[in-house]
């Protein structure tokens, strides 16, 4: 009874882990795939609103301003070249990343 308690102890560890496991890479930087979605509906929600060129795709100074950016990204806002690396962030295809696909993800 207790290794059988422990074997689903270990297995429900082990999902938690992998569903949190995929990574993106940007400048050095590693974001969870979570934080980068979020980061994409803020940019969907913004070019909504008007407030982002759509030429610019992500506005580093309204984005990094916003309450609801996650807060591992909040040191990617302050690197330079923050604008190329939150548009490369936004562009990534999240069907394709959640499967492995895209180089920038790892960890499936």
């Amino acid at each position: 009874m207790k290794a059988s308690l422990a074997t689903i102890a270990l297995l429900v560890l082990a999902l938690g882990c992998t569903a949190q496991a995929v990574q993106v890479e940007e400048n050095g930087l590693t974001f969870s795939l979570e934080a980068v979605k979020r980061l994409q509906e803020l940019t969907e929600i913004s070019l909504a609103k008007g407030q982002l060129s759509p030429r610019l795709r992500a506005g580093p100074a309204s984005l990094c301003a916003d309450p609801m950016l996650p807060q591992e990204l909040l040191p990617l806002c302050r690197q330079r070249g923050a604008s190329a690396s939150l548009s490369r962030l936004t562009a990534i295809p999240m069907d394709v990343c959640e499967i492995c696909a895209f180089a920038a993800c790892t960890g499936c």
